[in-house]
């Protein structure tokens, strides 16, 4: 039975009853994974108190050398709560945190939830102008961020009037002495020197936490209701909107990535944690993964290969989420085989499609199994994924978690399912689902239809349910009266052995409207001609989809999850034809 035979409620103007939908990927699961599970109704800080009462001497957090122990965060935590709460914090209170993957980042966005506030992950390397929209659509009153990020700040001060506390820490204040002073003296920059409003001293994030009693005033939490994090994203109709994942979306979700990796050892597992803590897959297969699993995160803020290989061989993590771009620079760093990488047992990939030669080379130099997956911020961060000891597909990411419904509905009218064995947008529904965009009634309406997420992604779903992802419907190529699927001509040229990476897009064409585009990385050291990959993608593409032009690039450009911006390039080619 394949996921397109139901019945369906299109004669009713509604969308199935994601209970009737059947579930064939549930007889793939690997044995010891279940199809349901009671996730519990807790407070995002209930994970973290676990694991400090069961293991409170076991490390929490790496960094750059240092660690702190569990029974360490919890006491840093409950002091810096104290701490944002007198300063007038509380539950429902917007608090941005701008920070890059480092313990400070753990502790702001921990206390945060211990208050019942919202936090609002800022990515931050943004520029003035998003720091400005994200910071005054979000109405934050406190901000945390890093000392260097104060300037940039000050800058925007008359655009986000609702700041009104800043609070800062640099990341030498992670590190252990003598380093820590080190560093501070090659580039010491005092923030309290500058103001953002007027009377808004920064404060520091060391001295508050010193300052204030591990006490946080007590908070009810509706773990369904309260919303946990904002996390802006270019929505599943590509305006840029604030996503809201309740404290229920973000605990379940970490506990079905949990629950897919049977063979997690509760505390003694080691995440390596080089994707931002700041995005949506970060949060869940980092810090939400880690506190579950009462694990060490060891986080690293720079995602380059040379800086991850010193970190598997010193740190020894056994978990590796990463994204099919990392995989790529591990797979091909010329010193890989100087490193010990057999700590490794299981690794992850999202963001992008994992080509099957990245794959096994990867999984040849670590001995680790490196899964596919998939997911998208409105979800959580992980909604599919290929089973660890069951069968994984090439090509595809894999089938649904537990709890995890999908359906593939008509591109055009999203009340009749895709023709059977066609491409049709994916819909989700699941308990990682989220409550809806910030302050946009109209995009969540849009988004959220009876019972169902859709993603926007257009999908295509085997015999046994596994999903493979053929693009965007904002990305679809028109071609005459035809339509091109990015990513299957992106897998065509993946296929050549010069090419590492490929990405495919549209550009103007005079006679049918549009022409594909091909953008390709080659591996190192390979040579080859455009014509020699035209030749080799032409005798397995219909006419209609072979690019028509091919452009070499040292890289592609990405987002911080991975994914390939196919709009960019898009951009980038017509700016130059003008």
């Amino acid at each position: 039975m394949v996921v397109h035979d139901h019945v369906d409620d299109a004669g009713s103007g509604r969308l199935p009853d994601p209970a009737q939908v059947p579930c064939p990927w549930r007889d793939s699961y690997s044995p010891e994974v279940p199809t349901t599970y009671p996730y519990p109704p807790v407070p995002l800080t209930r994970l973290l108190d676990d694991a400090a009462i069961d293991f409170p001497h076991n490390e929490a957090v790496r960094f750059r050398g240092a660690s702190v122990t569990y029974r360490q965060l919890l006491d840093r935590v409950d002091r810096f709560a104290s701490a944002l709460a007198s300063l007038g914090a509380g539950q429902g209170e917007r608090i941005g945190v701008l920070l890059p993957n480092c313990p400070q980042h753990v502790v702001a966005v921990l206390a945060a939830w211990r208050l019942g506030a919202i936090v609002v992950e800022i990515n931050p390397g943004h520029d003035e102008e998003q720091l400005a929209h994200q910071l005054s659509d979000a109405s934050c009153r406190v901000v945390v961020c890093l000392d260097s990020a104060y300037p940039r700040l000050a800058q925007i001060a008359d655009r986000t009037p609702s700041i009104t506390e800043v609070i800062v820490t640099g990341l030498h204040n992670a590190l252990p002495f003598p380093k820590n002073r080190l560093v501070a003296l090659r580039g010491r920059w005092d923030a309290t020197s500058h103001k953002i409003v007027a009377d808004a001293p920064a404060w520091r994030l060391d001295d508050l936490i010193k300052q204030s009693p591990p006490a946080p005033p007590p908070v009810e939490i509706d773990p369904v209701e309260d919303v946990a994090v904002l996390l802006y994203t270019g929505g599943t109709g590509g305006s840029r909107t604030a996503t809201m994942l309740t404290h229920a979306n973000v605990v379940a979700n970490a506990f079905q990535v949990r629950l897919w990796l049977p063979d997690i050892r509760t505390g003694a597992e080691n995440v390596l944690c080089g994707v931002p803590l700041f995005h949506a897959y970060g949060m869940i297969t980092g810090l939400g993964l880690g506190l579950l699993s009462a694990a060490t995160l060891t986080l690293q803020s720079d995602v380059d290969a040379a800086t991850t290989l010193a970190t598997i061989n010193k740190h020894r993590p056994t978990i590796l989420p990463g994204t099919p771009a990392l995989y790529l620079a591990l797979s091909e760093a010329e010193d890989v085989d100087a490193h010990d990488l057999s700590s490794l047992r299981v690794l992850l990939s999202w963001g992008a499609p994992l080509g099957v030669e990245v794959a096994t080379a990867v999984e040849r130099l670590t001995g680790a199994r490196l899964r596919q997956g998939y997911g998208l911020t409105e979800a959580g961060a992980v909604t599919h994924a290929n089973p660890v000891s069951g069968k994984a597909k090439a090509g595809s990411v894999g089938v649904p978690l537990p709890d995890t419904v999908c359906t593939l509905r008509d591109v055009d009218d999203p009340r009749r399912p895709a023709p059977q064995g066609e491409p049709g947008e994916l819909a989700i529904a699941g308990p990682q689902v989220m409550a809806g965009y910030w302050n946009r009634p109209a995009d969540t309406a849009a988004t959220l239809v009876d019972g169902w997420l859709l993603t926007g992604d257009l999908a295509t779903v085997d015999d046994e349910g596994y999903f493979s992802i053929v693009g965007r419907k904002q990305e679809l190529i028109p071609v005459g009266d035809r339509s091109v699927y990015p990513s299957e001509v992106e897998a065509v040229l993946c296929q050549h052995p010069a090419v590492g990476q490929a990405a495919v897009a549209g550009v103007p064409d005079e006679c049918r409207g549009h022409k594909v585009k091909a953008y390709v990385v080659c591996h190192q050291g390979a040579e080859v001609t455009d014509d020699e990959i035209l030749a080799f993608v032409a005798q397995q593409l219909a006419p209609y989809k072979l690019p028509r032009h091919i452009e070499f690039r040292a890289e592609l450009p990405r987002d911080v999850a991975g994914r390939t911006l196919r709009r960019q390039l898009s951009a980038e080619t017509d700016r130059a034809a003008a």
